[in-house]
């Protein structure tokens, strides 16, 4: 069996009983459905398919239960804020830097309580 882009997928697609993949609207990554007797028999299959970028939607009676993707990266590294810098920037990191960040970080101390959800 072929994905959209013309080539072979293994036994996940051919759990997914030949369907092409649905393109998703972020990123172009594509979009599977599957039933959870089909995820459950071809899991590794199924995470080497999200692993690669694609999303993966797991049904029961054709209503959608769980989507598996990959996270999203949304922190970025020191360096890469740093180089967000606009060259006119008055941000220095001198030795003081450190004691500004703490001092940041100590004033909100408050206790982090997200929604049971999370």
């Amino acid at each position: 069996m072929e994905d959209a882009a013309g080539g072979g997928n293994g036994a996940l697609l051919r759990l997914l009983g030949g369907e092409k993949p649905i393109r998703a609207m972020m990123n172009g990554m594509a979009t599977f459905h599957i039933s959870e007797e089909d995820a459950a028999r071809d899991f590794a299959g199924l995470m080497a398919r999200v692993r690669s970028g694609a999303e993966v939607v797991i049904e029961s009676d054709a209503s959608p239960v769980a989507v598996i993707r990959t996270p999203v990266q949304s922190a970025r590294t020191f360096e890469e804020a740093i180089a967000l810098l606009p060259e006119d920037s008055a941000a220095v990191m001198d030795e003081g830097f450190a004691q500004d960040v703490e001092a940041a970080v100590a004033a909100h101390r408050e206790p982090l309580n997200p929604p049971s959800w999370d």
